[in-house]
């Protein structure tokens, strides 16, 4: 079962001592540096560019532009899942050429690099490099982008719409009447519009990369802080147009999906590593960052729930509106489309569901993966929803949820979606939630805080996840000759505690001490097949593929083991670190049998040692939980208080218990950042990012989370060896609804329902004030 105990990540020890080796801490040997030219245009036609002078300024080794890399044949990285569109309609995908060649398309994009001497030098000379600009009309708004005459940012994407999406297979157009028919003979019809505004990911560390070229084996080594060294290399490998090319990725400091993919700096690195025969660096600063990196989210959508007389959910229809940015990030149109229906219906049992978008271009930055990618959109809009629902039929909220869960009884359970939830106990989870938050109560809460002059709210969020979509993950096993072993894997850690977690999983399947068991990741020369940590799927993937390399390398420890004792195969068992006869003391240890089979193969007697690598396949599994937020506002200002946060997640069989709480707090500070401060704004007329700094990019501060009462209601799942289900987007998934939820429930006179994030306190404030006046009224 659950590993409730709690532990001291190996990690934070050398990390909180500054030993911690991230991509600007490890300088190689003759390093020289980069600094990009970035558009200042968010649309225009490059006439020109003069890099002259750049050329010519101290310490410049080179200037590159669109020229060079086309001279080397390096042209477009953008590589994504595609996605049909109406009627079979291909996907339409823009070109993303490293640097720009004759236009650009959004503020920040790559222009040029400078290399020089040092970091000062290179970004001196780039301000040197002039850009003939011809200037063109952009459009930054999703829905404007694609109204008839907008501006067209790609000229063979009509409308701006890249993809007109019919939703999943289920959706046909039999369902889609059904649905309609649904809508228009219930009892009770809700509407609701709801937008989930654009954020920036700002982890700690910015992106960084320094490339090289080894002439004498003409092979290129990328050392980049990634999600996983496998996809960049998978990526950079078609781009540069060559096998010999080497990713590593040592400690990162925070990934949360904008890590997971290729960027145009990094070719452009590796060329100039070849063009100059030494590494060359590049370390982003925060504000470029801001005009870098991929964001996230930034949609709008209608929505419409069907109910009988009595509060039944029958029918869903979902109706989005996505913007993608100028160019497709890595996941492409997924996060808009899969990745956001496979959570419907959540946790609530809804026969019938029609769910279609549109994923338009705009002169923006690429929308990408951000904690939850589509995860919180899809539960954020579906407890809204359900909250007007209760507020319009006058059923109780609590009473409207119980009414509609998915009974533990129906598990497996196939939705209307076409996927199966293979376990989970929801009313369950449910009343854990409820109980441990004291919901009977809170009424008192409520008039207590009034007395004080405050209004209190408080708001409730059920939601279900998906995760493990990339199933391939493989892992190995390796006996170096210090008496140690050695676990590899494929999936990066940003912070989700892998050099605790994969090392522990191992030591307890053998019996093993914890410490003589170390973790090895970020390095292609692992040949480790499988995708990043994006999508909650580490655990649930790297560690059935650890879990199934240990069970391959024992029947090898086996046989050799046998051989040792000079007994048959059948009588040998494995426990506690030890190979031994059974019903005897005859044994001997695992790492003596590894040391044996290297001396037989050496002598040519075996063909394989102990060491093993192995792939496993996973399905899918569905996270869920209930959380439940309370807060109090101050009607004069506007200003809010979370005063309570309880969460109660299923996140199937728990490995260990202090990485899990340390997800569900991260991912909670995250979803509050969204609820109540971040939003990512491109001025209409320009195109420019007027939220470039964080003097203008609100974030969550500690003051921000009240402490978090957190409890597990695991369930194992039953698509993977371990039972483990996803826990890192859990957090946010399932804050966005309960906070705003809460919001919306404190202001008076139900003048909050059409509020949209951030809850700023001048929107508060706005609400409240006409809440206050309709009561007066």
């Amino acid at each position: 079962m659950s590993d409730n105990t709690r532990t001291i990540r190996v990690e934070d020890d050398y990390l909180v001592r500054g030993h911690g080796r991230y991509a600007a801490d490890v300088p190689q040997e003759g390093q020289v540096y980069a600094c990009f030219v970035r558009a200042t245009h968010a649309f225009a036609t490059i006439k020109g560019i003069d890099i002259e002078e750049a050329a010519k300024a101290p310490g410049v080794l080179a200037v590159l532009t669109a020229a060079d890399m086309d001279a080397a044949n390096i042209g477009n990285i953008t590589r994504h899942p595609l996605v049909p569109g109406r009627n079979g309609a291909k996907f339409v995908v823009p070109e993303r050429l490293p640097l720009a060649r004759d236009r650009v398309v959004h503020v920040g994009q790559t222009i040029a690099a400078v290399i020089a001497e040092t970091p000062l030098q290179a970004q001196d000379a780039a301000d040197l490099v002039v850009v003939d600009y011809e200037g063109l009309e952009p459009v930054t708004d999703l829905r404007k982008a694609a109204e008839p005459g907008a501006p067209q940012v790609w000229p063979d994407i009509p409308n701006n719409i890249s993809l007109d999406w019919t939703g999943p297979r289920t959706n046909t157009e039999d369902n889609v009447r059904a649905v309609d028919e649904i809508l228009r003979g219930s009892a009770h019809v809700v509407k609701l519009s709801m937008t989930n505004q654009r954020l920036s990911g700002v982890p700690m560390e910015p992106r960084g990369a320094t490339g090289a070229y080894d002439a004498q084996e003409d092979s290129y080594h990328l050392r980049v802080c990634s999600q996983g060294a496998g996809p960049i290399r998978e990526n950079m490998a078609s781009v540069m147009g060559t096998d010999k090319l080497r990713v590593t990725t040592e400690d990162v400091g925070g990934g949360f999906g904008l890590k997971g993919g290729v960027y145009p700096e990094y070719p452009v690195l590796l060329l100039a590593a070849k063009k100059l025969g030494r590494p060359v660096h590049w370390m982003s600063t925060r504000s470029e960052a801001f005009l870098s990196d991929n964001e996230a989210r930034d949609s709008v959508i209608d929505c419409e729930l069907a109910l009988d007389a009595r509060g039944k959910f029958l029918a869903l229809r979902m109706r989005l509106i996505s913007n993608l940015g100028a160019f497709l990030a890595p996941p492409g149109a997924m996060i808009q489309t899969a990745s956001m229906s496979n959570c419907l219906p959540t946790m609530y049992d809804i026969p019938k569901i029609d769910v279609q978008g549109l994923c338009v271009h705009t002169n923006t930055m690429p929308v990408g993966a951000y904690r939850g990618a589509g995860r919180p959109e899809a539960n954020y809009f579906m407890e809204r929803l359900v909250e007007e629902a209760a507020r319009q039929t006058g059923i109780d909220r609590v009473k409207l949820r119980k009414r509609n869960l998915i009974p533990a009884k129906a598990m497996p359970y196939k939705n209307a979606i076409g996927l199966t939830y293979d376990s989970g106990d929801f009313a369950a989870v449910f009343d854990h939630a409820l109980d441990l938050a004291q919901y009977a109560s809170f009424k008192e809460r409520r008039r207590n805080a009034a007395k004080r002059g405050r209004l209190r709210g408080i708001g409730i969020a059920c939601f279900l996840e998906h995760s493990g979509a990339t199933p391939l993950e493989s892992a190995s096993i390796v006996f170096p000759e210090d008496g140690s072993l050695v676990v590899g894997v494929g999936v990066q850690s940003s912070g989700q505690g892998h050099a605790t977690v994969f090392p522990q999983l191992v030591a307890k399947q053998l019996g093993l001490a914890a410490d003589t068991v170390k973790l090895k990741s970020g390095d292609t020369d692992m040949k480790l097949a499988g995708g990043p940590a994006v999508g909650s799927r580490s655990a649930q993937a790297a560690g059935s593929a650890i879990r199934r390399t240990v069970d391959v390398m024992l029947e090898k420890g086996r046989t050799i083991a046998a051989g040792m004792l000079e007994a048959d195969h059948s009588d040998i068992e494995f426990e506690n670190g030890q190979f031994q006869v059974v019903g005897t003391d005859r044994r001997v240890s695992l790492f003596d049998v590894a040391k044996h089979a290297r001396d037989m193969k050496a002598r040519g007697e075996i063909a394989e040692t102990l060491d093993s690598k192995e792939s496993v396949e996973i399905g899918l599994t569905f996270p869920n939980g209930c959380h439940i937020a309370e807060v109090e506002v101050d009607p004069d200002t506007g200003h809010l208080e979370l005063v309570s946060y309880v969460a109660v997640d299923d996140s199937g069989i728990l490995l260990n218990k202090t990485i899990v709480e340390g997800q569900i707090h991260g991912g909670i500070a995250q979803g509050l950042g969204q609820v109540l401060l971040e939003r990512t704004v491109y001025g209409e007329d320009d195109g420019q990012i007027l939220t470039a700094s964080f003097m203008d990019y609100g974030m969550p501060r500690a003051l921000h989370l009240p402490p978090i009462v957190f409890e597990e209601h695991p369930v194992p799942c039953t698509t993977n060896p371990l039972g483990v289900k996803g826990v890192g987007e859990a957090g946010t998934t399932g804050s966005l609804g309960a906070v705003m939820n809460a919001i919306i429930d404190a202001i008076p006179n139900e003048a909050g329902y059409g509020m949209d994030m951030p809850a700023t306190p001048e929107r508060v404030w706005q609400a409240v004030q006409a809440g206050l006046g309709a009561r007066a009224a």
